[in-house]
């Protein structure tokens, strides 16, 4: 394979991309020392594209597709996946009503909430740590980075985590010398999860009556937290993340990840829209997480609100287009399935059918599934079949923490194989995605109802059965090995 080596100068002159918005971000990082790290390895850039990194910055470009696998990681990397932010305690309550839309009369309906500390039989551990327990009962290494305060709450997540086998590290400023015990702004942020009569969630916390993020005085990342950013194989963030970091530090954590070849992962999640239109620096940030990430995460509905774009797979594409260092993009489409878009085709899976009690960290548990399998370098398909057993696995239990899926319900749904295929469904979304392209799906048979010839139908029970050699060794020994 042939490669050059191109030095890519930013022209000031030219605009950037705007993914569907109406304003234009800086879609570049401007830190003189960053280098793109490993491109060769695992992204292609084609030479007639002109890609806006920064001056002088050195990116390998070939001329040809090159393979997605193997992910290099480079040096020591002893812990799979690192979550940035966003660690709170849910109160789960059940009320007659949702809390109201307008600003006032929902703060009110919160300091009123807050009033009687809620039974400690309603608190669940929440936000990342859905991610990082469901991530560790996969046999995966984690590590939580972020506040967490001394109070009774604190504690309690300290608990939860470390029972889950789960270190958490604290960010904190070097030079802190305010007394965390009895400032407020230190506490553990606590998300109050409301679910009506109809099972309908509605969600609020201290941080939705701020302007600045909930450890607004949070400025600098620490040398521990940037120990623990370069032994991650993966550095995970959602849109919420935003809530409790300010938006400097999260773009600083990037940067950093970047530097040392740590992956990124980013799920906007519903905060995205709010993130597209705020300040500067979040609008910057935000930018930053999409242009620069490995892999991006998010709904069909999120996919459309940041490009523009109806038809997910398209919307998917447009995201990988953008991207300097973006693998993969996923899109979660509920009860449908999902759909893993590189740069080389467009990988498919239906979901597996399951009785829904609650859908709180459905996403959550399937992100930790998609760290797994691009870890472990799995067939795309067979890692949105996990996904999809982990996500529909959480589903089927009563809110997120420690009730994400275990792994015994994951190879219980995987060996039933009950996937819900809707050709109709697939034939509309593929319609308008060119014959020339990779497409595979998952499908029970080798024939089905897909009319598109140039679709590779990928075996269930064949997918099932070499998942389930994984999985299955996983239980016999307690752990899955790395």
């Amino acid at each position: 394979m042939h490669q050059q080596t191109l030095t890519l100068t930013l022209n000031p002159h030219v605009p950037t991309p705007t993914y569907g918005t109406r304003f234009s971000h800086p879609l570049f990082i401007q830190n003189p020392r960053l280098r793109i790290p490993n491109l060769r390895t695992s992204c292609v850039v084609r030479s007639n594209n002109h890609v806006p990194v920064n001056n002088g910055v050195e990116v390998d470009v070939f001329d040809d597709d090159c393979r997605l696998f193997p992910f290099g990681f480079g040096g020591e990397k002893e812990v799979d996946v690192a979550t940035l932010g966003n660690l709170c305690v849910d109160v789960v309550l059940s009320v007659d009503k949702l809390p109201p839309l307008g600003f006032d009369e929902r703060k009110e309906y919160m300091e009123h909430l807050a009033k009687t500390p809620p039974d400690k039989k309603y608190w669940e551990a929440g936000g990342n740590c859905n991610m990082a327990i469901a991530a560790a009962r996969l046999g995966l290494r984690c590590n939580t980075i972020g506040h967490i305060g001394n109070e009774i709450y604190g504690k309690f997540l300290l608990d939860v985590l470390r029972d889950e086998g789960i270190n958490v590290i604290e960010m904190r400023e070097e030079d802190d010398t305010i007394n965390t015990s009895s400032s407020s702004e230190y506490e553990t942020l606590l998300c109050w999860v409301l679910v009506d009569p109809l099972q309908r969630h509605g969600f609020c916390s201290r941080a939705d009556f701020s302007k600045e993020p909930a450890f607004a005085w949070m400025k600098t990342l620490s040398d521990e937290v940037k120990s623990n950013i370069q032994k991650s194989k993966v550095l995970f963030c959602n849109g919420y993340g935003f809530d409790e970091l300010p938006a400097g530090l999260i773009s600083s954590a990037l940067e950093y990840a970047v530097e040392v070849n740590t992956s990124i992962f980013f799920d906007p999640g519903p905060k995205g829209k709010s993130l597209a239109v705020g300040t500067p620096e979040e609008q910057d940030a935000l930018a930053k997480l999409l242009r620069f990430s490995d892999v991006l995460l998010l709904t069909s509905e999120e996919a459309e609100s940041i490009t523009g774009l109806r038809n997910p797979i398209a919307a998917g594409k447009e995201l990988l287009s953008k991207g300097v260092r973006t693998k993969w993009v996923i899109i979660k489409m509920g009860s449908k399935g999902s759909v893993l878009i590189t740069r080389s085709g467009i990988s498919c899976a239906p979901s597996f059918k399951v009785n829904v009690m609650d859908t709180v960290g459905c996403g959550d548990s399937f992100v930790a599934a998609i760290a797994y399998g691009y870890i472990h370098n799995m067939p795309l398909v067979h890692t949105l079949t996990i996904a999809n057993a982990v996500g529909a696995a959480t589903a089927t239990g009563c809110g997120a923490g420690r009730n994400v899926a275990r792994l015994q319900e994951v190879v219980r749904l995987i060996k039933e194989a009950n996937i819900n295929e809707d050709d109709d469904f697939w034939n509309k979304l593929l319609d308008e995605i060119s014959n020339k392209e990779d497409i595979r799906i998952l499908s029970k048979t080798t024939v089905n109802g897909i009319k598109n010839r140039f679709f590779n139908l990928v075996n269930l029970q064949k997918v099932v059965s070499e998942v389930l050699h994984k999985l299955e060794a996983a239980l016999a020994d307690g752990i899955l090995s790395s």
